[in-house]
Parts: structure tokens; C-alpha cells; sequence
């Protein structure tokens, strides 16, 4: 089976440009595959959260125009397949996500609709997955381990509980970045500033996991809610947040060099 190939997996910027840092954005987009019928949902639905990240897009190539460095970011809906998500995580293809059942994935999976799931795989989370791979191997060959940020951004409600936190991050066992980032929002004791919530960084074979725990790289994934982010104003403010967050990082020597830290879901 072939779904539609009118848009790309992932869309790039800078790739050549300061392999230091490395930005990527898993659910850029709410892009589905028009044979696919918006997965039955109304169209109200797919601009929703649960189809993508609004705003996180625009301030990760904010990030990456100020840095001049790369970005990575999806371009295909959560729904259809989650990025962020390990190939045996019953959760990669969601049946039902915040109240909102999908009916074009009610039979995907390995067991049931195995070449559906496949397909989706094969066009769009592994040629997600390995143009990262690419820019991190183009950075080593530079003999660079690069810093890698993910930009997600969350609900400002979940299930009718208003989410205080301006901003989370998100880690695993490696805390080189997450310290840099606590430090950083000391300074700023306005902002409401959660620490693996409200959601966990520690999410076997995540993407961060795949790409930045196996490589021994410093990363962190930065969550924004998402009416921080909702318009250009608030979009250069956290953008430029996270760009100088990053300059901190990059002058320490830890945090350049490649140190296998594991994850909790490592066997012990």
C-alpha cells in the first residue's frame, strides 16, 4: 500500500548551517494524506491539539534563523503517525486522543490493518527519523556533538484543569542541558517553569531517545503552552528564550562532547 507523496516527510533549514545545534519540531504539522479523509475526523477536529503542536513550528525556525543551524520538523500529523513515539508504543497511532475518537486509525496497527501502518512508517516517520540522523552524522563528520533542542507545545486545559506552566522541560538521565535551562529560568521567576511535566521526558525509545540519549548527545525537549505561542509576539519571545538558553550551553565543554548517559528504561 502508497499513500499520497503531494507532501514531504519533513521540511529542513540550515543544514548547513552552525552544526552545534540541532532544533527539531516532531509534530509541526496537521498534515493527512487527502485519500485518507482527514482520518474521518471534521475538519475542526485537525486543527486541534491533538493533530499537532500550534506555535511550536514557528519558534523552533525562529531558533534555528537566529542560530543559523539546523532544523528538522515533521510534516505529517501526529495522527497519522507520532514521531515522538517508539515503533512498539501502542500509542504510535493513535485511536483516541483527548475525547476525540479517530476512525481512520481504528484498525492500524501491526495486528489488524499491518500494510496501513506499514505504509505509514516506510513514507513518513522513517524519512523523519533519518534526516535527523543525517544532520547529526554531517555534524560528527565536522567532529561536532551537537546540542540537540525539540519544540513541543501543550494545551493550556486538559480535562477542564487550567496548566499553570509557561514552560517545561523534558529530560531522561542526562541533565547536562536540563541544568543549563534551570539556571537560566532562575532568572526569571515570572515565568511559571515546569520540570518533566506536564508531561515525562522519560519515554522509552522517544525521539529524543532514539537521537539524542543513544548518541550521547545533550538534549532536552521544550514545552511551551500554547498560548504563549499563539501569535509573532510570543513566538520571538520564547524563540529567543531558547536561543539564549542554547548560547549558555554551547559554551560549556560538557555539553559539546558525546557522553553516554542511558535512560531509566535502559536495562540495568
Amino acid at each position: 500500500m502508497s499513500l499520497s507523496s503531494s507532501a514531504p516527510a519533513f521540511l529542513t533549514r540550515h543544514l548547513d548551517g552552525d552544526r552545534r545545534f540541532l532544533i527539531l519540531c516532531d509534530h509541526a504539522s496537521n498534515y493527512i494524506p487527502p485519500e485518507l479523509d482527514g482520518l474521518g475526523l471534521a475538519s475542526s477536529e485537525l486543527e486541534r491539539h491533538i493533530a499537532y503542536d500550534p506555535g511550536a513550528l514557528p519558534v523552533a525556525s525562529r531558533i534555528a534563523d537566529s542560530l543559523g543551524c539546523p532544523l528538522v520538523a515533521s510534516q505529517f500529523s501526529r495522527l497519522l503517525i507520532d514521531p515522538n513515539r517508539g515503533l512498539e508504543d501502542p500509542t504510535l497511532v493513535m485511536k483516541l486522543s483527548d475525547g476525540a475518537i479517530i476512525p481512520g486509525n481504528a484498525r492500524v496497527d501491526p495486528f489488524q490493518d499491518k500494510a496501513q501502518w506499514q505504509a505509514r512508517v516506510a513514507q513518513f516517520y522513517t524519512p523523519y527519523n533519518q534526516a535527523i540522523e543525517a544532520a547529526i552524522a554531517a555534524a560528527k563528520a565536522d567532529g561536532i556533538a551537537p546540542m540537540i533542542m525539540a519544540i513541543h507545545s501543550f494545551t493550556p486545559i486538559w480535562r477542564g484543569e487550567p496548566r499553570p506552566w509557561h514552560t517545561a522541560v523534558l529530560w531522561d538521565k542526562d541533565d547536562r542541558l536540563k541544568r543549563v535551562v534551570d539556571a537560566y529560568m532562575a532568572d526569571f521567576p515570572d515565568i511559571c517553569y515546569g520540570d518533566n511535566t506536564p508531561y515525562s521526558g522519560r519515554l522509552k525509545e522517544d525521539c529524543l531517545y532514539r537521537h539524542g540519549t543513544q548518541n550521547g548527545l545533550a538534549h532536552v525537549l521544550m514545552e511551551l503552552r500554547q498560548d504563549e505561542v499563539a501569535d509573532a509576539a510570543g513566538q520571538d519571545k520564547w524563540a529567543a528564550h531558547m536561543v539564549a538558553i542554547l548560547q549558555r550551553g554551547v559554551a560549556l565543554e560538557a555539553l559539546t562532547t558525546q557522553t553516554h548517559y542511558g535512560s531509566v528504561h535502559d536495562a540495568n
